[in-house]
């Protein structure tokens, strides 16, 4: 009597042991490959999260230039110019926060000289948040002093209120989709005109 496997039952056994770990292997792969994603998602949500919650911070403490220009520069659907000590150092930066492609930026400019001079050259940009998708939605809004839409742009000493809005998504054609993040930030420091 013997008491070993054939060929057949050890051939039966290895095709069952290898579909059971494709099966198995295929189930991991798919997991953290959906876990990937996710965390991915969060991420890009989180970098946004933070950057508006700088950007609101910055902007509510606008201010007049260190060379008395007034503290809002440029306001667009897409980007927002104004002057901000954002370090702390007793110097007013230039600040721009801008949407370049999918990417959610960050210029800051040093005056320099007396009388103090903003030179674009001398721009620090950074990437707040990447994976921004607003398409035609707009980034930016702005609001006068009695809460209306500001139509026309280029009046910036009507804006007192200044809404963000970013859509994040890391991969457009796969669920969960979008998340939006808004926020707002009433200007503080100026003067009335």
């Amino acid at each position: 009597m013997n008491k070993g496997l054939t060929i057949v039952e050890t051939l039966v056994y290895i095709a069952v042991f290898t579909l059971a770990m494709g099966a198995v292997s295929g189930f991991i792969i798919y997991f953290y490959r959906g876990n990937f994603y996710i965390i991915q998602q969060a991420y890009a949500v989180n970098s946004a999260r933070r950057g508006i919650e700088t950007m609101t911070r910055e902007i509510r403490e606008i201010t007049y230039s260190d060379s008395g220009a007034y503290p809002v520069v440029a306001a667009q659907e897409q980007s927002f110019i104004f002057y901000s000590d954002i370090d702390k150092d007793e110097n007013v930066e230039k600040v721009r926060y801008f949407l370049e492609g999918t990417d959610f930026k960050k210029s800051e400019i040093q005056a320099v000289g007396d009388p103090p001079v903003y030179q674009d050259g001398e721009e620090i940009i950074s990437v707040i948040s990447d994976n921004v998708r607003n398409g035609v939605q707009l980034v930016f809004t702005y609001y006068n002093a009695s809460s209306t839409e500001v139509a026309d742009l280029s009046w910036i000493t009507d804006i007192r209120l200044v809404k963000v809005n970013l859509v994040v998504n890391v991969e457009p054609n796969r669920a969960p989709g979008e998340f939006t993040l808004t926020s707002s930030a009433q200007i503080r420091n100026l003067k009335e005109e």
